[in-house]
């Protein structure tokens, strides 16, 4: 890996599960059919955007039900 590369490496061990049952979920919310195959890659920009986007908002708000100390 070059100098100045960033790695996305998880701190939390089993986060990934619990990322990729996240993404499944918020695009069965926002009505987005999602690959049977597992490939998300002939998705639209558009769509996996907003999977992201509602993703992000989603941990936003939770790390701030935690740092108010709310549960």
């Amino acid at each position: 890996m070059a100098l100045g590369q960033k790695r996305n490496d998880l701190v939390v061990k089993g986060a990934s599960k619990a990322l990729d049952q996240m993404k499944y979920e918020v695009a069965q919310q926002l009505g987005i059919q999602t690959p049977q195959d597992g490939y998300w890659g002939t998705m639209t920009t558009r769509d996996t955007g907003a999977i992201g986007g509602n993703i992000t908002r989603k941990l936003v708000a939770l790390a701030e039900q935690q740092l108010s100390g709310r549960s």
